[in-house]
């Protein structure tokens, strides 16, 4: 039997698109002849995937897995709607979700990790399901979080089906107060940051470039008044409370209630449940956000 290298796998991968484990199977089922590992593919339908592969794929799922004090998400994408309905994508979006959780939001071992039942890679089943399902498919993105001492939270928008949507939130509430109200917490402020899209959490958190470029442009308007420099550097600070207010969770109104701040919130939260609350991180992953059509 002929020994199949690691450049001949390489080759027909660069030439079909087909998987690693695909190509590997191809060239061991034609002793080793490229051509006829192509036609193998081809009649396998798994040479088609790398037609596909360029094509924009802004539709698909976000998926979301919590177990305890960790969870994860990750954004997988396809070109359609209609695939993105499909049972046969739901189910992989779910495993990927699943590992995504032992891969702890890292994108490159989750893709590398073993697909269920498979034989594969993630990211050669993905090859796999883009030649049976006839899109372009993407693992775009992957986040975990992680925490000693209270709760992951999460909340799914638009849901699909269990832990499938078009956003995907996780909270995590560090806490020594009792689970289940701090789950409740975390999955009312999910449900908030869903609908917000929060920058930072704290003030001292946001982004120092956006924080710059923010102040120049308010200095810019401001100076339209005509008024002196130091009555300038005033109204710049007042409007930077309100930009802090749209863009900082804490700050922002919660929209559970609609008038009291999610700082205050989380205050009147943590004396009910006898125990300090920090919201020690979030992240919120919308379908195709940041993707060019």
């Amino acid at each position: 039997m002929v020994e199949i290298t690691a450049a001949w796998v390489k080759e027909l991968r660069e030439k079909t698109g087909a998987g690693m484990m695909d190509c590997k199977k191809a060239l061991s089922e034609t002793d080793g002849e490229m051509e006829a590992a192509v036609d193998w593919l081809r009649k396998k339908g798994l040479a088609a995937a790398a037609k596909r592969a360029g094509r924009t794929a802004t539709e698909g799922l976000v998926g979301v897995l919590q177990d305890a004090r960790t969870g994860a998400v990750v954004e997988v994408n396809c070109e359609t709607d209609f695939v993105a309905r499909n049972e046969t994508f739901q189910g992989a979006v779910r495993a990927i979700t699943a590992l995504g959780l032992e891969a702890r939001g890292d994108l490159d071992k989750l893709k590398s990790a073993a697909y269920p039942e498979a034989g594969r890679t993630v990211q050669d089943q993905i090859a796999h399901l883009i030649a049976t399902i006839g899109e372009n498919i993407n693992l775009r993105r992957a986040a975990c979080l992680e925490v000693k001492q209270g709760v992951v939270a999460s909340y799914v928008h638009g849901a699909v089906a269990p832990g499938l949507g078009r956003i995907g939130v996780l909270v995590a509430l560090e806490s020594t107060g009792e689970a289940a109200k701090l789950e409740a917490l975390g999955h009312q402020l999910a449900m908030h940051i869903a609908a917000t899209s929060p920058q930072a959490i704290d003030v001292p958190d946001v982004d120092s470039a956006a924080l710059e470029r923010e102040r120049a442009v308010l200095a810019d308007q401001a100076r339209a008044s005509g008024k002196p420099e130091e009555i300038i550097q005033k109204m710049v600070e007042g409007r930077l409370k309100k930009f802090y207010e749209e863009v900082v969770l804490l700050e922002q109104v919660y929209v559970i209630d609609g008038k009291t701040k999610v700082r205050q919130a989380v205050e009147d939260a943590a004396k009910e449940i006898a125990a300090p609350v920090k919201v020690a991180d979030y992240v919120r992953f919308g379908l195709g956000a940041g993707v060019e059509e």
